[in-house]
């Protein structure tokens, strides 16, 4: 999505479960959808409207600059402005909807990051902020008198990220002030964002995402006790020949012939890779410089949502992604001087060599995932992540 800012509707409706009809459209800087902070303060500003954002309901079927979206969003009282009807029933459930993006859903929740930060004898002092709200999060920060908490919900299928980051118990994860399963209450963190990192500060990162995994070794069932997903080859490599066939409409003859000749393999792909060595540890699942906040020597790895038990060097095939040539060539011996001192006799660059053509299967299949828990509303978020990733796997089926 092209970062122009977005056109945006908000359909309102009352907390008794009345839709009340759409404001006029405005203009927003933000583009990314599930971005709406600044759609909060608009409203504020252009209608003197308190609004909670509750979810997306219509947006294009390919995300472009300037685009119109609209989101269902609950308002504390009726406007006098005027507003447009709203065909169709908005409020209507649906039994994959969030919690978050029911009536009501958004005050449970920081009811609850109110309790949590009482029992911490902290004091909220002026109104929460509505931050993010989409399939995969629902994010506020609120102002307390010892600084922001954050407040993260996330679906059930994501429910162990507040376990495994109290689990880790280490200064390179986010603090929690409060967590149970699916929801958490975080200390702020100061800092940049460092998704434009570059150059030596990235080895500092990538250090502290290796000690964890080396740290979780042998702790593998208790990973998997907290609920993080099994995606050791022997466990999802199974998955993939259904979702190839599911997906398959969306692919041509070649690219299935590619996946084909990718599936045919898989065994002895698989006992290659567990050949060299490198063994099954925790995996972020969505690391990359802007997963990492906060200035140099004080690194902390966020959004854990994505973390399961899994071949850790899925992780430095991610974290290259966005890098440079020059940047991978920095950072990539870590990995391979880590593991081949962890593991005497490892061999783990020939392992991701072997993995790169199975990174976009595993993608596939968490996306396809998502999109099997998420209401037909939003599924534009996640919808054409599937094939995509299929193609790539069929691109490199040959590696």
């Amino acid at each position: 999505m092209v970062a122009e800012g977005k056109t945006v509707t908000l359909v309102l409706c009352t907390r008794d479960g009345g839709v009340l009809g759409a404001l006029p459209a405005f203009n927003v800087d933000t583009p990314w959808w599930q971005e709406v902070g600044d759609l909060v303060d608009a409203a504020r500003e252009l209608h003197g409207l308190e609004v909670t954002v509750l979810r997306l309901i219509a947006a294009p079927a390919e995300p472009r600059s300037g685009d119109r979206v609209t989101y269902l969003a609950e308002v504390d009282r009726v406007p006098t402005d005027p507003l447009s009807p709203w065909p169709g029933h908005p409020l209507a459930d649906h039994p994959l909807r969030q919690g978050w993006a029911k009536l009501g859903g958004p005050q449970q929740d920081l009811a609850w990051a109110t309790k949590v930060l009482r029992s911490r004898g902290l004091s909220i002092t002026s109104r929460w902020h509505q931050i993010k709200t989409w399939n995969l999060s629902s994010i506020w920060r609120i102002p307390t008198d010892e600084g922001d908490a954050w407040l993260k919900v996330v679906p059930p299928f994501m429910a162990h990220e507040p376990l495994v980051i109290s689990y880790l118990k280490a200064a390179c994860v986010p603090t929690l002030i409060g967590a149970e399963p699916a929801r958490m209450l975080m200390a702020n963190i100061d800092g940049p964002d460092n998704f434009s990192a570059t150059g030596s500060v990235l080895t500092d990162m990538v250090e502290l995402l290796i000690e964890l995994q080396l740290s979780c070794l042998d702790r593998v069932p208790e990973l998997l006790a907290l609920g993080l997903p099994d995606r050791r080859l022997g466990s999802i490599a199974p998955r993939f020949v259904k979702l190839i066939d599911d997906y398959s409409g969306f692919l041509t003859p070649a690219e299935l012939s590619g996946l084909a000749s990718l599936l045919d393999g898989m065994d002895v792909r698989r006992a290659d890779i567990e050949a060299c060595g490198v063994p099954y540890s925790l995996v972020h699942g969505d690391f990359h410089p802007g997963n990492v906040r906060g200035p140099s020597g004080a690194y902390v790895i966020l959004d854990w949502g994505d973390s399961a038990v899994g071949h850790p060097l899925t992780d430095e095939l991610a974290f290259f992604r966005p890098l440079s040539e020059e940047d991978r060539q920095l950072v990539g011996p870590l990995w391979s001087s880590a593991w081949r001192a962890a593991v005497p006799g490892c061999d783990p660059d020939r392992a991701q060599a072997l993995l790169r053509p199975l990174m976009p299967l595993i993608a596939a299949v968490i996306y396809g995932d998502f999109c099997a828990a998420i209401e037909p509303d939003e599924l534009i978020y996640h919808a054409r992540d599937v094939p995509v990733a299929l193609r790539v796997a069929a691109a490199l089926a040959g590696s």
